[in-house]
C-alpha cells in the first residue's frame, strides 16, 4: 500500500512578517556578486594590499638560510601597495639598480601608490617595470591582461622599462590552482601572455615557484622560448626551474633585506638587464 506524501502548510505571513521576508529576500539578492563577462561571477578580493610577488610563498614553501654568493648578479627589489611612498634614492644609494612595481590585481585594484613608486624608481636611475597579480578564477587571462595594460602595464623600448611581468602563485584566498585544472590554467596564462604581447610588442616575465607551477600546470613548458622566468625561493640558490627554462631572469630570493619589499637578482650585469627592456 502506497501512501499519500503528506503537504506541510506554511503559516500564513501578517503584513510585519512578509516585510521582514521581503527585505530578506532583497538582502541576500544584494549580495550575490555580478555575473563576469563570459557567464562566471567576478571575484572581488577583499584584501589586494596583501598580495604580492610572494605574499604566498614563505608559508607554503618555507625560507632557506641566506643566499650564495653569486657572481655577475645585478640587485633589485619590487615593492606593491605593502611599502607604501619608498625612498628610492636610498634604494639605489645601496645598490638597488632594478625594481617591479605591483599594478594591478584581478580586473578592479589599481596599487594606489603605483605613480610614486614606478615613476620614483626611474627618477631614481633604476630600470623598472610593472607586474599584475593573477586571479585566474575572476576572468580571463585576455581580460586582466588588458586590464594590466591599460593601468600601467605598457612597455616601451627606452632601455628603462622591464617587460610586464605576471606573477602565478598560490591563491591567497582558496583553492591553490583556483580552481582550475592544469590545462585550464595553461589556457589561462596563454591568453594573458598573447595579449600582453599583442598589446605591447613584449612577452609577459612570468614569477612563479617552481612547486605551484608543477602542481597548477602541470610542469608545461611551453613558456620557456617566449617569457624570461622570474623565480621564487627564499634559499642558497634557486633550485631546479620550471620546465622550458634553462636559467632563471629574475631570482625573488628573499621577502626582506637591505631594500624595501622583497629581494631580487637579475641573472647577469647590469649591461644585460639594459638589453632586456630594449627587447
Amino acid at each position: 500500500m502506497f501512501r499519500t506524501a503528506r503537504t506541510t502548510r506554511l503559516p500564513r505571513l501578517g503584513a510585519v512578517g512578509a516585510a521582514a521576508l521581503s527585505a530578506l529576500l532583497l538582502a541576500a539578492a544584494a549580495a550575490v556578486p555580478a555575473q563576469a563577462a563570459g557567464g562566471g561571477h567576478e571575484f572581488v578580493p577583499s584584501h589586494p594590499e596583501r598580495d604580492w610577488a610572494g605574499s604566498t610563498v614563505a608559508a607554503h614553501e618555507g625560507r632557506g638560510n641566506g643566499v650564495q654568493p653569486m657572481v655577475t648578479q645585478t640587485s633589485g627589489m619590487d615593492v606593491s601597495s605593502y611599502q607604501g611612498s619608498v625612498a628610492w634614492s636610498t634604494a639605489w644609494a645601496n645598490g638597488a639598480r632594478f625594481a617591479y612595481v605591483k599594478a594591478t590585481e584581478g580586473t578592479g585594484y589599481t596599487n594606489p601608490d603605483f605613480a610614486q613608486q614606478y615613476n620614483g624608481s626611474y627618477n631614481a636611475g633604476m630600470i623598472r617595470g610593472a607586474y599584475h597579480f593573477a586571479l585566474p578564477n575572476a576572468s580571463s587571462g585576455a581580460t586582466q591582461a588588458s586590464y594590466f595594460v591599460s593601468h600601467g602595464g605598457g612597455w616601451s623600448a627606452d632601455g628603462k622599462t622591464l617587460p610586464p611581468a605576471l606573477d602565478i602563485e598560490y591563491n591567497p584566498y582558496g583553492a591553490t590552482c583556483y580552481g582550475l585544472s592544469q590545462s585550464g590554467m595553461v589556457s589561462w596564462i596563454t591568453s594573458f601572455s598573447n595579449t600582453v604581447h599583442s598589446l605591447t610588442g613584449r612577452y609577459p616575465t612570468i614569477y612563479t615557484t617552481t612547486s605551484w607551477w608543477t602542481t597548477c600546470t602541470g610542469n608545461y613548458g611551453g613558456f620557456g622560448a617566449t617569457s624570461p622566468l622570474w623565480i621564487a625561493r627564499y634559499n642558497t640558490s634557486p633550485g631546479t626551474l620550471p620546465n622550458g627554462w634553462s636559467y632563471q631572469t629574475f631570482w625573488q630570493y628573499a621577502d626582506s633585506g637591505t631594500f624595501p619589499g622583497d629581494q631580487d637578482y637579475f641573472n647577469g650585469a647590469t649591461d644585460r638587464l639594459q638589453a632586456l627592456a630594449l627587447g
